[in-house]
């Protein structure tokens, strides 16, 4: 079945024709209208707050499967009930989103108990972000804490703003255990700096910058911040990229994130797969509301390079692979089908157990779907919900490459 999908139009999404997103939109979103606003997140999935509709019906995906729940696996009926545990999306990011963590099962349930007005539902949101057509940049997790004492001794006024004590603790640590407690009191000290004193000290090293030879702008990661700071002048968030982990995906190339681990997206365009959930804790670059003791509370100061959290693709055959999370809530595939290697013949999609979203990025197909033997179209933009144990019979029709992105519960 043919689904249509659900438009974010945040502040930090990509401006009209330049957002991939806004390119979907044109022939997946409920949306029909079409400008120069932001487009930011393309919503495929069930969660309340932008659910996807039959294209047939305009029936609410979620209302489909509580009528006919034979469309679902077993496996995952009996984990989650009668509804999909993931929300797949593509996101189009032109400025840095928030600094954020997302809070364990436990903890989301706590959240949305004493704060529904913030906190709009009791799951989880473990999430997987893979790269498309570019490099995605990203800022996650806690670096290594070497890397952290550089910034501390090259940049005075960051070491000011998170306060001479927090800095020593951190520098005489010597055990794992008294750096990560080290490093939560210097993020926590930043974090909870007045806004005066944050704004005083990003403005005095913004002016410095120019008078730093190319190899120390280089070293302080000056380009980098001065983009940030462009975006969010005075933003606590500035001062993250000290902290985290600077990360580069290529096209193809994926992350996990699990609970509690800081991050924020900076530049590019990606699909992400999570938990369906819209929980977000975020204390910095944000005109939104910032929960500073919660989110300090609850962080990962793990410290660490970035690749532990690079997922790996295995494939199952030559065309088609797959990437599994530590979750049970979501997993994810891709299909990429050589124009060359497939025109008049058929290519038989691997049939999952359990109930899946598509999503077409490239190249035009025919597909012959089993159970329903429906003939269906696919070509750029078109989001296809399959039933559990459901087969696509894909037949090649165009110059280009077939690419297809595949979501599914992982049970």
């Amino acid at each position: 079945m043919e689904i249509r999908c659900f438009i974010q139009r945040y502040a930090w999404g990509k401006l009209g024709e330049s957002s991939l997103v806004a390119k979907l939109s044109k022939v997946t979103s409920t949306d029909t209208e079409f400008n120069q606003d932001p487009y930011a997140e393309l919503w495929m999935g069930t969660h309340p707050s932008g659910p996807s509709v039959l294209a047939s019906s305009r029936q609410t995906l979620l209302n489909y499967l509580l009528n006919n729940d034979e469309v679902l696996g077993q496996a995952e009926k009996t984990k989650f009930g009668t509804d999909l545990p993931f929300l797949f999306k593509a996101l189009s990011v032109a400025k840095p989103l928030s600094i954020q963590a997302h809070p364990n099962k436990k903890h989301a349930e706590e959240l949305f108990a004493t704060h529904p007005d913030l906190y709009k539902d009791p799951n989880h949101k473990p999430e997987m972000v893979t790269a498309w057509l570019g490099p995605f940049e990203a800022l996650c997790g806690f670096r290594p804490i070497a890397d952290i004492k550089f910034f501390f001794q090259e940049i005075d006024e960051l070491a000011a703003v998170v306060g001479k004590k927090a800095c020593e603790e951190l520098a005489k640590a010597k055990s794992e255990s008294e750096e990560i407690l080290a490093l939560r009191g210097c993020f926590s000290a930043l974090m909870s700096s007045s806004e005066e004193s944050i704004a005083s000290a990003l403005k005095q090293f913004e002016q410095r910058i120019p008078s730093l030879s190319d190899e120390k702008r280089k070293s302080l990661l000056c380009e980098l911040f001065m983009r940030i700071a462009a975006d969010y002048p005075g933003d606590v968030g500035c001062w993250s990229v000290y902290f985290m982990n600077y990360v580069i995906l290529e096209e193809g190339e994926s992350m996990f994130l699990g609970p509690n681990v800081p991050h924020a997206y900076i530049y590019g365009d990606c699909l992400e797969c999570m938990a369906c959930s819209d929980n977000v804790v975020r204390a910095g670059l944000t005109p939104k509301f910032k929960d500073i003791d919660t989110l300090c509370s609850m962080l990962d100061y793990q410290p660490g390079p970035v690749d532990r959290f690079r997922m790996h693709w295995s494939k199952l055959d030559e065309f088609y692979e797959t990437c599994s999370p530590p979750v049970p809530d979501f997993a994810m595939a891709r299909l990429r089908l050589p124009a060359c290697a497939t025109v008049n013949e058929a290519y038989r999609l691997p049939a999952r157990s359990n109930a899946s979203i598509i999503l077409v990025l490239q190249g035009r197909a025919k597909g012959q779907a089993t159970i329903s033997q429906s003939e269906v179209d696919l070509s750029f933009g078109r989001v296809l919900f399959l039933n559990a144990g459901q087969q696509l019979t894909l037949t090649v029709n165009d110059e280009d490459d077939l690419i297809v992105y595949q979501a599914f519960s992982n049970v």
